[in-house]
């Protein structure tokens, strides 16, 4: 006993604060309280002997105290998902105000009330007030892209080297992606019969089209613009050298290149047909676009994506002896 007490002793000098207690130290210190006298805790114990008691009372007042039964006072937080939707309200619907969105999340099934809409507005720095600032230029574009289609010449190369050229149409509404042909020499009557076979894969859908962005390619000519010209479409050539008045036509080609042409080694100007027909089927009919919403540019036209594999797969070898003979 002398032996510990001497121990104890020693590791308190070389503490350089108090000594913190848990709560089972506590309890074991309170459990051996019991079994010596009172006058004899100053030799034994490090703590005084009001520390023991304090610590008691404590614990019975938290114990008493219901605390676990509270809960919180006051209206409950709103949720994150109702600010999220209250806020893409206020910004697709600039006409409306805190009370028709109050009424708006009421037919929902989301009762909230409209000095709470007032406040999730203000936080978001939205003015809460009708037609706040009108619509911005993306809501204005966004707008007009249903009645837009841009078009724009994109080259490939083969495994021999041979430079080959296609030609892409996109719908900026329905993100619809046309891909027209593939030509080793992309003269103007050929861009001509390409720009007639897409009129004619639009059908009914050209009566909505109002506008064709090109560039000052001369491959057009006068003769590419009067096939949209016949439908009432308007042709607006981009400034020289400003690929970006056309960006969607770019960036649909970037997408091409990313995804297939850069994985995909073309044998000859049939397999490089082959290969963009299916990429096309594959961005309209499954690839999700994040200008509209993530969904699919042709929804009702969903099937399966291992068929254009096994296309794939099945004319590769083909292709590859067709190159051969081609070679020799």
């Amino acid at each position: 006993m002398l032996v510990l007490r001497h121990e104890n002793a020693v590791l308190r000098r070389q503490l350089a604060g108090p000594v913190r207690y848990e709560s089972a130290d506590r309890l074991w210190l309170a459990a051996l309280s019991g079994l010596i006298s009172r006058h004899q805790w100053r030799e034994v114990f490090p703590v005084a002997p009001g520390t023991p008691l304090a610590w008691h009372r404590r614990f019975i007042a938290a114990k008493w105290d219901y605390s676990a039964r509270r809960t919180r006072t006051g209206r409950p937080p709103t949720t994150t998902a109702l600010k999220k939707l209250v806020r893409r309200l206020a910004r697709e619907n600039a006409g409306w105000g805190r009370r028709r969105i109050q009424g708006e999340l009421a037919r929902l099934g989301r009762p909230i009330a409209a000095s709470t809409v007032w406040e999730i507005l203000h936080a978001a720095g939205i003015d809460s007030a009708p037609r706040r600032t009108g619509p911005t230029w993306r809501d204005f574009l966004t707008a007009q892209a249903e009645g837009i289609v841009a078009v724009d010449f994109f080259h490939l190369d083969t495994v021999m080297g041979r430079r080959l050229y296609a030609l892409a149409f996109l719908e900026h509404g329905t993100r619809r992606l046309h891909i027209a042909g593939v030509t080793a020499r992309p003269t103007r009557e050929w861009a001509v019969q390409q720009a007639r076979n897409v009129a004619t894969d639009l059908g009914m859908r050209i009566d909505s089209l109002r506008f064709l962005l090109r560039d000052r390619d001369a491959k057009y000519g006068p003769s590419f613009d009067a096939v949209f010209e016949a439908d009432d479409m308007n042709v607006i050539k981009s400034a020289p050298r400003a690929p970006r008045m056309i960006a969607h036509c770019e960036r649909v080609i970037g997408s091409i290149r990313r995804e297939v042409l850069d994985h995909v080694l073309i044998m000859n100007e049939a397999y490089a047909r082959l290969v963009l027909d299916a990429y096309q089927r594959h961005y309209n009919e499954h690839r999700p676009h994040r200008a509209r919403n993530q969904r699919l540019s042709e929804p009702h036209m969903i099937t399966g994506l291992g068929d254009l594999t096994d296309r794939l797969l099945q004319a590769e070898p083909n292709a590859r002896r067709r190159s051969t003979r081609a070679s020799a």
